[in-house]
């Protein structure tokens, strides 16, 4: 179990003894005296993982861009998001929810793995350019500064008038 979570050891496995005689979440956060949106945390993981959801879990599992693809798609077409995560063997169904939000924001690519670290900036990532590629580039700034400047004074010339 997460060492975020906001119950203590005794609270999470009581929660869990309670569900497994039948309670409900919001039953089991009433009788325990605890918020219910941490006992409904507990309560997907125990209907994915049954007795063991208070077991930490490996949070070092990869997963390719195929196979949440897949898992997105299967969520979408109407299965559930707790048998789907009991199917694939997934650590939370809170996972398939995870993947379906970044697939609907940023698309397919959403999903496809990011390569780890800080991306390289644009300088970094060019070749240097040569003393005439930046002269070439400098020149055409001052043109264009020139440009600009010729425009101000023709606007004051004409306002002045």
């Amino acid at each position: 179990m997460q060492d975020s979570s906001s119950l203590s050891e005794e609270q999470r496995e009581a929660a869990v003894a309670l569900f497994e005689i039948g309670w409900g979440p919001k039953s089991a956060a009433t009788s325990l005296g605890v918020r219910s949106k941490a006992v409904y945390r507990i309560y997907n993981l125990w209907r994915v993982r049954g007795g063991t959801a208070l077991v930490t879990k490996s949070t070092k599992r990869k997963f390719t861009f195929e196979f949440k693809l897949a898992a997105v798609r299967r969520f979408q077409s109407g299965e559930s998001q707790v048998a789907l995560a009991k199917e694939l063997q997934l650590s939370s169904p809170d996972l398939i929810k995870k993947w379906t939000r970044t697939y609907r924001n940023e698309g397919e690519d959403g999903l496809r793995p990011k390569s780890p670290g800080r991306p390289k900036s644009l300088s970094q990532a060019a070749e240097p350019e040569s003393e005439l590629q930046r002269l070439r580039r400098e020149n055409e700034r001052l043109r264009a500064e020139v440009a600009f400047l010729g425009k101000v004074n023709a606007l004051r010339d004409k306002v002045q008038r």
